[in-house]
Order: C-alpha cells, then structure tokens, then sequence
C-alpha cells in the first residue's frame, strides 16, 4: 500500500471490483457463483477500510475545526476564483465516470433522449364499435 489507503491506485473509489470481466481473460464463463451454502460471492474487494475512512474523516474535521482559531489560516479568498477552482476539481474528478458513461451510452440528461408517449388509446372510438 502506498500510505494513502487507496491501495496504489489514485481512483478515489472505496471499493474496487473483485474479477473485472472485461480484463478477466482466464475464464471464459465469467465470474462463478457460490456452488456451497457456505460460500459467499463477493463481487467488491474494499480498498479502504471504514475504521480508516471514519478516523481520516474524524481527524481531517478536528485540524479543520481547529485552524478556525487562528487568524494565520484566515486567508481572503475571491470568491470566482474559489469557483473556478471547484469546477475544474470537480471535472477531473468526474472525467473516469462521465467517459464510462458515454462508453456504454448511458446519457443522464434528457437532452436528445428518445421520448416515448405510449400505447395510444383510441378515445375516439369510445368504445362504441363493441357489441354489448
């Protein structure tokens, strides 16, 4: 591990899947299911343990929580800049996930979706054609 918790890879995802199948080249059943009562399928393996994430967190909140008392860390910040920089975090962040989006073309807007209107009822023939 690399001192960081996240087990080499700098992802930033908690947990990791256990045999990928598109890299998986060794069976070509894919990954097997449990055949006993005792054994579990597992597909996730957790990078990082939740003790580890709670006590980062914990201590991250703590130092934070403590430099708020002190007038060296109260620094003016113009608040586009402050946005800009949010925005550009936030599109690296996201670049792995919006890329596996478009891959299996999964759009989240629905811009340019096909819209469905439905089986069309035939309101104008109002049951009129039935022989009662």
């Amino acid at each position: 591990m690399d001192g960081s918790g996240g087990g080499g890879d700098s992802s930033g995802s908690i947990a990791t899947v256990a045999v990928d199948p598109e890299l998986d080249l060794s069976s070509d059943a894919g990954a097997s299911l449990p055949t006993r009562g005792s054994d579990e399928f597992k597909p996730f393996i957790r990078r990082l343990p939740e003790f580890k994430f709670w006590y980062s967190m914990t201590k991250a909140f703590c130092i934070a929580f403590l430099m708020t008392f002190f007038s060296v860390f109260d620094v003016p910040v113009f608040w586009p800049i402050l946005l800009c920089c949010w925005v550009v975090l936030f599109f690296l962040t996201m670049r792995r996930q919006i890329s596996h989006m478009i891959k299996h073309n999964y759009i989240p807007f629905s811009i340019g979706k096909q819209k469905y209107s439905g089986r069309r009822s035939s309101a104008s023939s109002g049951g009129a054609s039935r022989a009662d």
